[in-house]
């Protein structure tokens, strides 16, 4: 979430509810099937659903005082996986490094540092950890041909048992030029629904699209080459007028449902539309 919310104000109702409409190019056709309201300040980076169906949100208030402390101000939009909890942490303009904490089902937190590439950007928006849970894709801010590519902190055995240094593995490279992703979730082994808050549409036709990234197979760690689609553009319904901004996204394997985020605009930001889709 790029811009910071200044103020937090009681939570906003009467909020309007419509259909969304798909211009889907692709083989899957999403349906939107509702619309839920989450708190901004607390769940307007990202979700990430639980095996149980129950919701795991993030916001700027979900960041631990001691990473605070160690310069971490961002947390992106999370992923859960065999109950292991990922999230993605960026600091200042200035810093060399992002980082991705893990939080174990028994509760235990690691922190695992990725030292900045050559001409790698600071920003640390999301993180999507593959199904096979050995592979983590993030991504950076602003037009970029490529999404990075992890070892899964934990899950994959290459990587330290209770944190430490995380290098790149070979990253997926995009077909198509794509915008300030936020958030992407692993639909299949080969496949990813991203959430793109471009509104400029001039790389696809749609404003703030539901971007589909396909893969010929499923991560080894090795450079692939990924196909880019947009789906249909995000839904801006709001009281309020002014600037949206497209947020997280979760696909829950075990009910089929696709969530993404919409933070509302105006004195609204205090509330993130969370809208639904079920696969036609």
């Amino acid at each position: 979430m790029k811009r910071q919310l200044t103020v937090l104000a009681g939570l906003l109702g009467a909020l309007t509810l419509g259909v969304s409409t798909s211009s889907a190019a692709a083989a899957t056709t999403w349906v939107e099937t509702g619309t839920a309201y989450t708190g901004s300040l607390g769940g307007g980076e990202g979700v990430a659903s639980q095996a149980d169906g129950s919701l795991l949100y993030r916001g700027l208030a979900s960041i631990p005082l001691d990473l605070r402390i160690q310069g971490w101000n961002h947390i992106g939009d999370p992923d859960i996986a065999n109950g292991y909890v990922f999230d993605a942490y960026q600091g200042a303009d200035t810093a060399t490094s992002k980082m991705f904490a893990v939080t174990t089902p028994s509760g235990t937190r690691y922190s695992y540092v990725h030292t900045l590439d050559s001409g790698e950007k600071i920003n640390n928006s999301f993180d999507a950890v593959s199904p096979d849970t050995q592979w983590m894709v993030s991504g950076e801010w602003g037009d970029q041909s490529r999404l990075q590519v992890f070892p899964t902190p934990l899950l994959n055995p290459s990587t330290p048992a209770t944190g430490g240094a995380l290098p790149q593995a070979g990253q997926i490279t995009l077909d198509k030029t794509v915008n300030d992703i936020q958030g992407c979730d692993f639909v299949t082994d080969i496949r990813l629904l991203c959430v793109s808050d471009d509104a400029s549409g001039t790389k696809f036709p749609e404003i703030r699209p539901l971007l589909q990234v396909d893969l010929p197979h499923k991560l080894d760690g090795r450079p692939i080459t990924g196909t880019v689609t947009s789906l249909f553009a995000l839904p801006e319904r709001s009281i309020c007028t002014g600037t949206f901004e497209a947020e997280g996204i979760d696909y829950d394997v075990n009910s089929g449902t696709l969530r993404a985020e919409v933070v509302q605009p105006g004195v609204c930001q205090v509330s993130t539309s969370v809208y639904s889709y079920k696969q036609q």
